[in-house]
């Protein structure tokens, strides 16, 4: 009875710091920009480099999103990802704002 008892313990204290891990990589991860956000405002921030308002935003192109951008932060394949002008939060790969800029391997 006492190995059950053993293993038990075993297996709980193992899920237990599994769920801290995923909880802590979760955070490290950061939030995903809310469009609402002031920063996001302040720099015409879209999910969908498709939604910009080219009227407001002339100088944006249908090829500009934020995965080809200088400051994406993430792998080409990433779907969201960190990016110098948001801190800690992440942006869409296919997002866009104002401060695009055209990485030198794009």
């Amino acid at each position: 009875m006492t190995n059950t008892s053993r293993r038990h313990f075993i297996i709980s204290v193992a899920s237990i710091g599994g769920c801290a891990l995923t909880s802590a990589a979760l955070a490290q991860a950061g939030a995903h920009v809310d469009e609402a956000d002031e920063q996001a405002v302040a720099l015409g921030y879209r999910h969908d480099t498709t939604k910009v308002d080219a009227k407001k935003y002339p100088q944006h192109a249908a090829a500009q999103h934020c995965a080809n951008c200088s400051f994406w932060q993430g792998k080409p394949d990433d779907a969201w990802a960190g990016c110098a002008m948001f801190g800690r939060k992440q942006v869409a790969k296919t997002g866009w704002c104002q401060a695009w800029a055209k990485a030198p391997n794009a």
